[in-house]
């Protein structure tokens, strides 16, 4: 389609900097410095669409739909994940107008309300993994289980949460739109935490569902389907590196396919962090002849691009 289109998918921790800093307007701060990086990139020749992660922010609407239930009808995790596409959607959109504004750039964002469409027989959602949500002690969780139905786990020594399937996406339901869009040179702010989750029923209806995508297999699903030259995950880290956190440690320029999959395979990388990560770039790269997929921090992205930081995985 469009000649240096990069997707950078941004992490929904990465807008909340820390414990003390996660209100709308700390949320926005962290999101106006990445605007800057974007518009970066867009001066160095590339066209960028963004996704985004948004965990933290789901789990807390659903806490404040529990603290709530009293007064107000409890909101579902599809309509909660509407919701949040629209609210940092909408941060994206602000920063980005202002910053592009500053500098010249005549570029319109513009965020769109994203489904991504699972299979309804996926093993996933008889396998609950994926943690939501508020911590709780073990007493509140099972009675919060038992009342509504929930899968409930121990997480990280921190306390008790709701679990929910993690279904693998099989297709975008408005990447016809995201095509349009980018062809009429809009900056498309798309798939807001992986993309609201929905099946197809029994009568080929699209349908809301209790899960959550990941972001980054979902943002390879759409760096494939509308012909992506580069897919961007950044993280907290500037390369990925082998032997983390040990005397070993070392760091990673470039990895081939078959390479970032041994070491997957190999339980080099943790499941919960930097595993989804190298395994979406994998399954990109190998299906887009021609791309690259890049791991770093924000601030380095653009130097990433040159080949100047980050660790770049291609094909073999």
């Amino acid at each position: 389609m469009t000649n240096n289109l990069a997707v950078v998918a941004i992490g929904g921790n990465a807008l909340i900097p820390d414990a003390k800093n996660v209100s709308l307007n700390d949320q926005f701060a962290v999101v106006q410095k990445i605007a800057i990086n974007i518009a970066d990139m867009i001066e160095q020749g590339w066209n960028v669409l963004l996704t985004h992660g948004n965990g933290p922010q789901v789990g807390f609407i659903m806490r404040r739909s529990e603290l709530s239930e009293k007064y107000v009808s409890k909101v579902s995790m599809d309509y909660a994940g509407a919701d949040i596409q629209g609210a940092v959607g909408y941060m994206f959109c602000k920063a980005l107008r202002n910053e592009f504004k500053r500098r010249g750039i005549k570029r319109d964002p513009i965020a769109i309300v994203t489904q991504t469409l699972v299979d309804r027989n996926d093993p996933a959602f008889s396998n609950p993994t994926k943690p939501i949500g508020s911590w709780y002690s073990k007493k509140e969780a099972e009675a919060l289980a038992k009342k509504n139905g929930w899968s409930i786990i121990e997480d990280s020594g921190r306390g008790w949460r709701r679990v929910v399937p993690s279904p693998k996406p099989i297709d975008i339901i408005e990447v016809n739109s995201i095509r349009k869009l980018i062809a009429d040179d809009f900056l498309v702010i798309t798939l807001g935490g992986g993309g609201i989750p929905v099946i197809e029923n029994v009568k080929g209806e699209i349908e809301g569902i209790e899960a959550v995508i990941d972001k980054d297999f979902s943002s390879a699903l759409l760096a494939q389907d509308i012909g992506a030259d580069m897919l961007i995950l950044p993280t907290g880290v500037d390369r990925v590196s082998l032997g983390f956190n040990t005397p070993n440690e070392r760091q990673i320029e470039t990895m081939t396919v078959s390479e970032a999959r041994a070491h997957c395979a190999s339980g080099e990388f943790p499941a919960g962090s930097m595993k989804p990560k190298v395994t979406a770039l994998a399954d990109f790269v190998e299906h887009r002849e021609g791309a690259n997929g890049i791991i770093t921090s924000l601030p380095l992205m653009g130097l990433a691009l040159t080949g100047k930081a980050g660790t770049r995985i291609i094909r073999d």
